[in-house]
């Protein structure tokens, strides 16, 4: 059995802030259950795969933290980017080195930065997918999610016909949709939420990566062999800046002859911003989420509380806010005004310095 699983495990997540920043991106924030969104999508692989065969695509500045909190995963498996280039470049560079060392593999790409439950369930149609993707070779096999409410965050992908119990060919793929169409998708009960995850033969999405995408291949695949080594990282930094950001979604998986989609009927949630937190961590009696150590509430209802250090927060009287504390800096802002985060911190870089990005 020749499975291998990519976690691809790039971008920064400026949507957690402060906690989350250039240098310490959401995956790696140990919020959920005392363990990082990484160690989470490594331990759910590790119920089916010995460390050896996990793979783990990010920026080569992450690399150290990353081998910190991944035990019994081999250095060699930590595959470093210079800099970010969207899915499609991290899953081609990942399978050009694989096509080096593990020929001939069904390889599995996973998402870092997700909480899914329950994890045996999610092996058990993990195993169905590498199984889906054996059995039809030509395929390229995507992961979708029965949706739970008809949100215009996700992509969506529209089911065809029956496969095999919870396998189905795909008929489209579909942009994030405006409210009244993400409700039309989940009413009509043949639309998954993508979710961003995939498995197929390596020879397959080496096809298709020639096909789709030929001049981001040629270029990886010359550099693939030294890749990690210090004459492949200066290869790197000299070619990977130069390839187009696009998705794999857009750059192969829309364009492919043959596409299957294996259900996973379970629980998922993408931890994008705060006010999703409470879904996987919970309240208290007053609907309080805390992720802290020590919180002194009274009179204090429906808010976020998270803390990363031994440090205690108090609240009296204030309801609906998101209070977010790190060592150097702390998030104080209403929920309804989350969506400005971004507006303040495209300001704060460039006044307090880039250590707040």
């Amino acid at each position: 059995m020749n499975h291998v699983a990519v976690i691809l495990a790039g971008g920064s997540g400026r949507r957690l802030w402060p906690l989350s920043r250039a240098d310490r991106p959401k995956q790696l924030l140990r919020i959920v259950e005392g363990q990082s969104l990484l160690r989470h999508a490594y331990d759910r692989l590790r119920l089916r795969l010995a460390p050896s065969n996990i793979f783990v695509v990010a920026l080569e500045r992450h690399l150290d933290a990353i081998a910190a909190q991944l035990e019994g995963i081999p250095r060699e498996n930590l595959i470093g980017e210079p800099v970010g280039r969207d899915t499609a470049n991290a899953i081609a560079l990942a399978a050009a080195i694989l096509n080096e060392r593990r020929p001939g593999c069904t390889m599995g790409v996973f998402t870092a930065d997700h909480i899914i439950r329950p994890i045996q369930t999610f092996s058990e149609i993990v195993a169905r997918g590498y199984e889906t993707a054996e059995a039809h070779a030509d395929a390229l096999v995507t992961f979708g999610i029965r949706p739970t409410e008809p949100s215009t965050q996700m992509g969506y992908i529209e089911r065809g016909e029956p496969i095999s119990p919870g396998v189905f060919s795909v008929k489209s793929f579909r942009e994030k949709p405006d409210a009244a169409t993400a409700k039309q998708y989940v009413a009509g009960g043949v639309h998954d939420w993508n979710s961003g995850m995939f498995v197929w033969r390596l020879p397959t999405i080496v096809a298709a990566l020639q096909r789709h995408l030929p001049q981001a291949w040629e270029t990886l695949v010359r550099v693939a062999p030294q890749w990690g080594s210090s004459t492949g990282t200066r290869a790197a930094a000299a070619v990977y800046p130069t390839l187009t950001k696009t998705s794999i979604d857009y750059a192969v998986m829309e364009k492919a002859a043959k596409v299957l989609v294996v259900e996973m009927p379970l629980e998922w949630h993408d931890l994008g911003h705060w006010t999703s937190l409470p879904i996987v961590v919970g309240g208290d009696g007053a609907g309080n989420t805390v992720s802290a150590s020590r919180v002194a509430a009274l009179a204090a209802k429906g808010n976020i509380v998270v803390s990363e250090e031994d440090h205690l927060i108090a609240a009296i009287g204030v309801s609906d806010l998101v209070i977010v504390h790190s060592a150097d800096a702390t998030l104080i802002c209403h929920k309804s005004q989350l969506d400005r985060l971004k507006e303040l911190l495209d300001g704060i870089g460039g006044e307090y310095g880039t250590r707040y990005d």
